[in-house]
Order: C-alpha cells, then structure tokens, then sequence
C-alpha cells in the first residue's frame, strides 16, 4: 500500500512540476537576450498582424502614438533607418524592417500620422486603447517613444534606440564585405 501511494505521490509532484515548472518559457521577456513576446495586433487596414511574421529579418518594434510629440520628432530618424537598412546585406538576417507599434485610441489619427510621417513599411499595429493596450502593457512599456530592436532569431538585442543610437545598433549587423 505504501509504494503506491508514494508511486501516486511522486506521479503527482512529477506532473505539477512539468505543468507549471515548464509551462513558461523563461527566455521570454523584454531585456536584451530575452527572445521578444509575440504580438498580435489589428493592422491599420484592419487585417491581424503578427510579429512572428517578420522572424528572419532585423525587426525594429517601435512603440509610439500619434499625440506624442517626441514619437513624431523621433519618426524621421526610424524613417531614414528604414530606407537605409532596408534592402542591406546583413551577417545572419534577410533585412530589416519595422513593426510599429501605436498607443493611439483613434484609428484616423493613427492613419493620418502614419501618412503625415511617412511610415512606409507594411507593419503598422495597434489595439486601439491607448495606455491600456495589451502590447504595452506585455513589452512593459511606460513612455513612448519606446524600442526594441530584435534579431532574426526573435532574440531582442537592443532597446530604447533613438537618433545616431538607433544607426549604430543596426549597423552592428551589417555584413562588411
């Protein structure tokens, strides 16, 4: 009788542990080195858009909002980054790209900023609740502009980028021939 109570017992902790023990990935997280959460989110033109859609490519997942004045004077500097980086040679990644993240809670200022800024790329995501958004709250976003800049594997390699430190990073990536 005992040997099959400690044989239950032992079955039991055994799949506690492999339930809850493993159930998290623990490299999962927004720190450098952890690999990015995924993010699912409706697209502007209202199609879901994913982040694991752009494994393979460098990915800069920029957090902002169409009323954030340091977003706006920051998206020019992501703009140039785009256009320069977008079709380089890169040592592991198929290209770069961005995933931009809005925290605006009204779809036409969100469009028309994306137009105003020329945003260009295709990923353009927001849940449209503002400060309540579940990407945020997931990436553990507080202030905006906010980054992060991940590698072809979904690993992140860098964060809060802006001006010439945005370059640099990416650069670090570049394959030199």
């Amino acid at each position: 009788m005992s040997f099959s109570r400690f044989s239950l017992a032992l079955m039991l902790g055994f799949l506690v542990v492999s339930t809850f023990g493993f159930a998290q990935d623990p490299r999962v997280g927004t720190n450098v080195g952890d690999e990015a959460p995924e993010l699912i989110l409706q697209g502007i033109d209202g199609d879901e858009v994913r982040l694991s859609d752009l494994r393979g490519q460098l990915v800069l997942i920029d957090f902002w909002a169409s009323w954030c004045g340091p977003c706006r004077r920051e998206n020019p500097n992501v703009v140039n980054a785009f256009k320069k980086y977008r079709k380089s040679k890169f040592k592991t990644a198929e290209g770069f790209t961005v995933a931009s993240v809005s925290l605006d809670r009204k779809q036409e200022s969100w469009e028309k900023a994306v137009k105003q800024d020329q945003l260009d790329w295709d990923w353009h995501g927001s849940d449209l609740s503002g400060w309540d958004s579940e990407a945020a709250g997931l990436y553990g976003v507080s202030s905006i502009p906010m980054s992060f800049l991940v590698d072809e594997n979904g690993i992140i390699v860098a964060k809060n980028l802006r001006g010439m430190e945005l370059h640099i990073q990416i650069d670090k990536h570049v394959a030199r021939l």
